[in-house]
């Protein structure tokens, strides 16, 4: 889980923003690029999940300069029939094909009821919720999910072969903050895991149904985007170019008045703060809520940089001739 580091560094958003736009600008993206992606990293920083927030950039900047990803993607519209669409990323970063995927299908679901995107031949494209979140806002139910290159064989371990399974749902809430679930169905359960012969003993189907998600978000979120099994049929640009993602949207209007829905949405947040927690947690929160009080609090306060992403921060700094403002 990403929990906030017990030892940190408080950094405000706009330093933060300004380092990953001159990090990405020295791996050879354009900055108008390097500033939407440092939006995006920074944004996820404020919401406490770290795994895929500014720290990423180090890896991100790593890939460009070597080669791997186009820092420069020019996104295109593959395919429009009308509700459903295939977006090209052309070798660079997820980001910025699955945006543009998520602002096409946000105007055509309202006009068709649900709509759907899959992009394709791209690198990571960082938290699922970053997309849900945007249909989201605007009214609509989301599922999103990903799929990436596999290097599976006979004999290897059968917790390789969901992958990275990132998926995320969203609901809307009207002028509350949405209800999103955003998850990687196999964390805490990769090959090697201490926690898997434990949950295997007592809480089997636990295991089972990570299993089944992660499958789905390959077959959804990879296959569908045209990555294959073996690598050697791949068709990419660039070498880190292998990933493709799935995006749902469906208008809540065609159902129920959306206030009506979003009202219920409300109650049910609200209701659920007032129940028992879990055993060793404080209180009892639907999914998101603790992301949106986080991002509220730190963008005044500034981002817990904690010592390892600063270590990470700080490496990458040097490597690219840069100096951490923090």
């Amino acid at each position: 889980m990403n929990q906030p580091p017990e030892s940190y560094t408080r950094v405000a958003p706009s330093v933060m923003t300004d380092f990953v736009v001159a990090l990405a600008c020295r791996a050879g993206m354009p900055e108008d690029k390097g500033r939407f992606l440092a939006g995006l990293l920074v944004d996820n920083d404020l919401r406490g999940v770290f795994s895929h927030g500014s720290r990423q950039i180090a890896t991100y900047a790593r890939l460009m300069r070597d080669g791997k990803l186009n820092p420069d993607p020019h996104v295109r519209l593959v395919r429009d029939d009308d509700a459903t669409l295939l977006v090209d990323g052309d070798g660079g970063l997820g980001y910025f094909a699955s945006y543009r995927a998520a602002e096409e299908v946000v105007s055509r679901a309202k006009r068709y009821g649900i709509a759907s995107a899959v992009t394709r031949h791209h690198g990571h494209f960082g938290a699922a919720g970053i997309y849900s979140r945007i249909l989201a806002s605007a009214g609509l139910i989301a599922y999103v999910t990903s799929g990436h290159q596999l290097e599976l064989a006979p004999g290897r371990s059968i917790l390789e072969a969901p992958g990275g399974s990132p998926m995320s749902f969203a609901v809307p809430a009207g002028d509350a903050p949405a209800m999103v679930l955003d998850f990687g169905a196999m964390h805490d359960l990769y090959p090697g895991s201490p926690h898997v012969p434990g949950l295997m003993a007592n809480t089997p189907g636990l295991v089972f149904r990570s299993l089944g998600l992660g499958y789905m978000c390959q077959a959804l979120g990879g296959f569908l985007a045209g990555v294959p099994l073996e690598e050697e049929r791949a068709v990419k640009s660039h070498p880190g170019a292998n990933q493709g993602s799935l995006l749902v949207a469906i208008d809540v209007s065609r159902f129920l008045p959306p206030e009506q829905f979003e009202r219920e949405v409300r109650a049910y947040s609200e209701m659920v703060t007032q129940m028992e927690p879990l055993p060793g947690q404080s209180r009892s929160l639907v999914p998101g809520a603790l992301e949106a009080e986080r991002e509220k609090e730190w963008r005044n306060s500034g981002i817990p940089v904690g010592d390892e992403h600063k270590r990470t921060l700080a490496e990458a700094a040097r490597e690219f001739g840069l100096s951490l403002p923090f």
